[in-house]
């Protein structure tokens, strides 16, 4: 039987509130007590620093940020700094992985790789050619400046083999929030949205109908909408 897999799509929620939700549901996850999940939002400006994270990598005052109603977080997941905002398509799946039979490690790696499938079929469905890069995470495009990320990964995986964390991928997202920090530590490269790419607007809540398909497809779940609030 196919797994199911419910996919919350909550709107623009607080940064805190949802990471709190996250632990929560991963709880519940690993104790059996419910199925996997996949969390779909936006969030105000955020800017989050991963277990491997410079400081140094914001760019921003205290004052700075303040100004721009920029709020930061330490989180537990994998990668250096990354922003969230408005306009951004943010997914953190809370899914149990198989566990392979050597190393739980190939499987968060797979994992990952999954992932960026998603989001390059996705793409793919706009006419977009999205790819790995080999010794980074994320999905890239060409573009005339060179390789510029569209799609930030950052996971993390519990003691149980539940997922954290996840994806934001850029729709009609405010590029200039990047200018305030090395995105991912990454200073050769650029960073970009679909609708840059395009030339335009894109409708937000298709894009992320396109992406639903894809997970299903991807990670071999039947998606299930439902009006669960954490």
């Amino acid at each position: 039987m196919t797994p199911i897999c419910e996919v919350l799509q909550l709107g623009c929620v607080p940064y805190q509130q949802a990471w709190d939700w996250q632990n929560s549901l991963a709880e519940q996850r690993g104790h059996g007590e419910s199925p996997d999940r996949l969390l779909l939002l936006q969030h105000p400006h955020t800017y989050t620093l991963g277990t491997s994270a410079h400081q140094n990598n914001l760019l921003l005052s205290p004052d700075e940020l303040a100004q721009r109603g920029v709020t930061v977080f330490h989180v537990d997941r994998g990668g250096d700094i990354t922003y969230h905002g408005p306009g951004q398509l943010v997914g953190y799946p809370i899914i149990q992985l198989p566990r392979a039979s050597d190393t739980l490690r190939m499987d968060v790696v797979g994992y990952v790789r999954n992932i960026e499938q998603v989001v390059i079929r996705t793409l793919a469905d706009y006419g977009v050619v999205g790819k790995p890069i080999k010794g980074l995470t994320g999905v890239w495009v060409d573009t005339s400046a060179g390789e510029a990320k569209v799609c930030a990964i950052g996971v993390r995986v519990n003691v149980r083999a539940v997922t954290k964390h996840g994806f934001a991928l850029n729709l009609n997202t405010d590029l200039s929030y990047f200018e305030g920090i090395v995105p991912c530590g990454i200073r050769d490269k650029g960073v970009t949205s679909l609708a840059r790419i395009l030339g335009a607007p894109v409708d937000e809540a298709a894009v992320t109908q396109c992406l639903i398909k894809h997970f299903g497809a991807v990670f071999d779940h039947a998606m299930l909408p439902t009006n669960f609030t954490p």
